[in-house]
């Protein structure tokens, strides 16, 4: 067997199974110890309420929210074990030092040299009795069926919907963050309005936005990592998903287009999101256009302390079916924000939907989004969409979404 410096003589299985790797300092990080001690101790709050003994944590956002650490799976676990003193962040070896020197925790790594070491891991962490909260909104059949059987005098109970509620309201560092967010998205939309012009390729006009938002991301924060900030840029048909990638199409007169700006910051999501027309608005349309626009600007005026989730939505229902559009809507009105992303992460609770009886309160941060879709073959066929980002204030709301909306500002080129 062939030996590389510093593995002595031992086999492969006879490597540890779990690592304590402090490699470096640790970095400046996105919020103060301060706001990190207010998260944890609101959690162990909880934690004593509902007589839980630890919590274990494996989604994206709960890792982030309480130990400041956007991981990166690629096929293994992660996870962050809280008890009532202690806090550890577990992660694969293959990330080295970085969770350390990132991360508000303690770290534990696990090897690749057994199979199941992330377990390992959590028993080593987790009492052996007691009650663990996990996020049963996040961990596989799989993943619980092993769980189990490493800790099977444990009763796992729901921590995923009380850290929702919890990170719904947010605090003032992180309205700090998301102040400077929304204000990146504009500096987005600005860029991608720059880079359309006739036969510009939409990859081409989300890569300009998504270069100028990464590129003020590094100047406001320059010691985060600079990761996930995205575009969308859509034209004619492809308008009519919210979430439909970046093409090679090319922009033509008469064009409509949607161009969406997300940048990311410490794993926190921000949005600005506008429907524009390349050259002139065709009248089918325009009419089309400005009633969406009027939904929008009653929807930010609804959004306020005090009113339910569902109750904006019927309102704006009603709206909606007074023009004979009501069929159009596609998806909900609006959504929360904070640690979370396109590929993780949802505050299901603070969504504006028919469904949602959530009351907003001061420090909730949500989105006004409207959206029509007319099919192809239909006049005016296309997606109409805004997007604007509000925190709910003690009497009102603060929209942070500055870039202008409507047929008056967004028609380019004309």
């Amino acid at each position: 067997m062939s030996v590389t410096p510093g593995d002595g003589s031992r086999s492969v299985l006879d490597r540890p199974r779990l690592l304590s790797l402090p490699n470096g300092e640790k970095l400046t990080p996105t919020f103060s110890r301060e706001e990190m001690d207010r998260r944890l101790s609101k959690l162990r709050g909880w934690m004593r309420e509902a007589s839980v003994d630890a919590c274990l944590f494996t989604s994206i956002h709960n890792v982030n929210y309480f130990a400041d650490y956007v991981y990166c799976s690629f096929g293994r676990h992660y996870g962050l074990v809280v008890t009532h003193d202690a806090h550890t962040i577990i992660c694969a070896n293959l990330d080295y030092g970085r969770p350390w020197r990132r991360s508000f925790a303690d770290h534990l790594a696990y090897t690749d040299w057994h199979p199941d070491n992330f377990f390992v891991a959590v028993r080593t962490l987790c009492p052996d009795r007691g009650r663990i909260g996990i996020e049963l909104d996040h961990v596989t059949c799989a993943a619980r069926a092993k769980l189990e059987a490493a800790l099977p005098g444990v009763a796992f109970v729901d921590g995923g919907d009380a850290t929702m509620r919890m990170r719904m309201i947010k605090s003032a560092e992180e309205h700090a963050l998301i102040r400077d967010g929304a204000a990146i998205a504009d500096i987005g939309g600005i860029a991608g309005v720059e880079a359309i012009a006739e036969h510009a390729p939409e990859h081409e006009i989300a890569l300009h936005a998504t270069q100028a938002m990464v590129r003020e991301i590094a100047r406001r924060y320059p010691h985060t990592e600079l990761a996930d900030t995205w575009s969308w840029v859509q034209s004619g048909l492809d308008t009519d998903g919210a979430h439909n990638p970046v093409t090679t199409r090319r922009i033509a007169p008469g064009d409509i287009l949607s161009v969406n700006c997300f940048p990311m910051i410490s794993g926190y999501y921000h949005a600005l999101e506008r429907t524009l027309f390349f050259d002139h608005v065709p009248d089918d349309a325009l009419a089309l256009w400005e009633v969406n626009c009027k939904v929008h600007r009653r929807g930010i005026e609804l959004i306020r302390p005090g009113v339910r989730c569902m109750d904006i939505a019927h309102e704006l229902n009603a709206l909606y079916a007074e023009h004979g559009l009501l069929d159009r809507r596609t998806f909900g009105y609006g959504h929360s924000f904070g640690t979370l992303c396109h590929y993780y992460g949802r505050e299901a609770g603070l969504e504006l939907r028919e469904d949602v009886e959530t009351v907003l309160v001061p420090g909730m941060v949500v989105s006004m989004e409207p959206m029509i879709t007319v099919p192809e073959g239909s006049p005016g066929a296309g997606g109409y969409r805004e997007h604007d980002m509000l925190i709910v204030t003690e009497d009102g709301a603060e929209n942070l979404t500055r870039f202008p909306f409507g047929p008056e500002h967004n028609v380019v080129g004309a």
